[in-house]
């Protein structure tokens, strides 16, 4: 039974990761961001010196890895988090493996991790990019914590957990920052209680010196402007008030483990003495916790999109259910309570995959309705659940009619037909047929650089994106607004976003209506929301 879980776990994590790559899928929103550095990384551009962004550059070097591995497509970006995902399933099976969690339970826990965290994050984004390094660094963390006779050849599993929680800190800032209090608690403790603090030591040196060593060589370039440590013209986005609030009026899901390992704790018929000396469970209370205040503090420093911090769900499961089978009557080595519980979290998170059994098995919409029309909105006959609300939005573009473009870069890659449609009139302009056109493309669609192809602009005060107060700033708003004064661009592609707070600069929108002329307009490749332009203008 133990070999068919192993076999069982491992193979759910490579086919749950690699399986997107065979698919298609539609153009994501943010996703330019991921393209954008990946592909001026893979060009040979340095962090800092042609591009500046207030995060850490770790974020892109898989994507760009990748790029030049299987060439500059947005399919790439797939493949690229495939990886990502195969490198977290495995992590979170080794940090529960080091544990010694009973082999049924941690493939129970496997599937919640795979269902809950990797199942929809198929396309690479830093919020999840920074937790699958710190998951590498927890497993080679509880690969020295769980050797009961470390020795010094042991002490290469706190380097490597180290350099892996710097990696962290340089994709994100936030999380990066909590893997890295997460680590030390855990590594004090066993301190501590062992008394050998060696682990602890080289943890933080091997820390120092990859930080020393990947920031010293940017030193020289504009890193201390765009690195966002909460200096200006950066703002910090921990608010003790917000934490609170986010806490109090929401996290349910956080409230109620917390509630049931709270009750676990003080049922332990164990001496508080006794816990605190029994080092897996001290260790495993201490993750748990501590996975609990991270996904607590990230989601409100990471508030985009509203799920990034849903990967603590895997780790209470694991620490109730082994708490609970250690104290009630479940033989987790006979086949009955594993399919149950395999069953029971099928069924819990059947929201990930049921919209798949709706569109491939059940496939709703057969059923027809009548419908008239009235002030220029869509009315239902009928009047049920599915038709109630009258949807207002009346640019929303149906993923029916959404198609890959006839560009190599788009292989596999959906967009809105009145944006493909776009797409090919911008690809004829007379002003993309010079030599090397000079073009300001502040929209999502970054694989145009790559497609037309054109030259991206680069230098230390050039922003990998343009969100104002986030990536740019009024050092740069000046800069652009300058440019487009002076007719410095051939064309220029600007994304109107009116829902989104400046997402692009509106003092760069107003100031190219007042000097250059908009010739064409089309939707942005958003979905749901699909009031967003990509509007292109050339010199007057």
């Amino acid at each position: 039974m133990k070999r068919i879980l192993n076999l069982a776990e491992i193979g759910l994590i490579i086919l749950i990761a690699l399986a997107p790559v065979f698919a298609s899928f539609p153009y994501r929103i943010n996703i330019f961001l991921s393209w954008e550095g990946a592909y001026r990384m893979a060009e040979g551009q340095i962090p800092y010196k042609d591009f500046g962004m207030p995060v850490g550059y770790m974020y892109w070097v898989i994507p760009a890895l990748f790029f030049k591995i299987f060439g500059v497509q947005m399919i790439t970006l797939i493949k690229a988090q495939a990886f990502i995902n195969l490198l977290a399933g495995l992590s979170f099976r080794s940090i529960f493996k080091s544990l010694q969690v009973d082999p049924a339970i941690r493939f129970c826990a496997v599937i919640v991790f795979c269902l809950s965290y990797t199942f929809f994050n198929y396309w690479p984004w830093y919020n999840h990019t920074v937790i699958v390094y710190e998951l590498i660094a927890l497993a080679f963390l509880f690969r020295f914590i769980s050797n009961k006779n470390p020795g010094r050849l042991s002490l290469f599993w706190p380097v490597l957990a180290g350099i892996f929680v710097f990696f962290a800190f340089f994709t994100k800032q936030d999380g990066g920052g909590l893997a890295l209090l997460l680590c030390l608690a855990l590594l004090l403790y066993y301190s501590i209680v062992n008394k050998r603090w060696m682990g602890l030591g080289t943890f933080v040196v091997a820390f120092l010196l990859t930080a020393a060593v990947i920031i010293l060589p940017l030193s020289t370039y504009n890193f201390s402007y765009w690195f966002n440590h909460g200096q200006p013209p950066h703002s910090s986005r921990i608010s003790i008030t917000d934490i609170l609030k986010e806490f109090f009026a929401g996290s349910l899901w956080i409230k109620f483990y917390l509630l049931v390992i709270g009750l676990l704790v003080i049922t332990n018929p164990a001496k508080w003495k006794e816990q605190w000396k029994n080092q897996p469970y001290m260790l495993f209370l201490l993750l748990t916790l501590g996975i609990l205040a991270e996904a607590t503090i990230f989601q409100v420093t990471s508030y985009v999109p509203v799920d990034n911090n849903i990967f603590f769900h895997s780790f209470a499961f694991v620490f109730i259910i082994s708490m609970l089978a250690s104290r009630i009557p479940i033989q987790f080595n006979t086949w009955k309570p594993v399919v149950v519980t395999v069953l029971g979290v099928f069924l819990w998170w059947s929201s990930v995959y049921w919209k798949y059994v709706e569109r491939f098995v059940l496939k709703p919409g057969s059923e027809s309705y009548s419908s008239t029309r009235h002030n220029g909105y869509e009315y239902a006959d009928v009047v049920n659940k599915n038709t109630f609300m009258i949807e207002l939005d009346t640019t929303a573009i149906p993923l029916s009619q959404w198609r890959s473009p006839n560009l190599p870069v788009f292989h596999k890659i959906l967009l809105p037909g009145p944006t493909v449609d776009g797409i090919e009139r911008l690809m004829k302009m007379k002003e993309l047929e010079k030599k090397d056109p000079v073009v300001l493309n502040m929209t999502e669609l970054t694989p145009l650089a790559a497609a037309v192809p054109f030259r991206l602009e680069k230098g230390p005060d050039y922003p990998l994106w343009f969100h104002k107060g986030v990536a740019l700033f009024d050092k740069e708003l000046i800069m652009f607004t300058g440019r487009i004064k002076n007719n410095h661009y051939d064309l220029v592609l600007y994304e109107y976003i009116p829902y989104l707070n400046n997402f692009n600069p509106y003092k760069i929108r107003e100031t190219l209506m007042e000097n250059y002329r908009k010739v064409d307009s089309f939707p942005a490749p958003r979905n749901p929301s699909a009031q967003a332009w990509v509007e292109v203008y050339v010199r007057r």
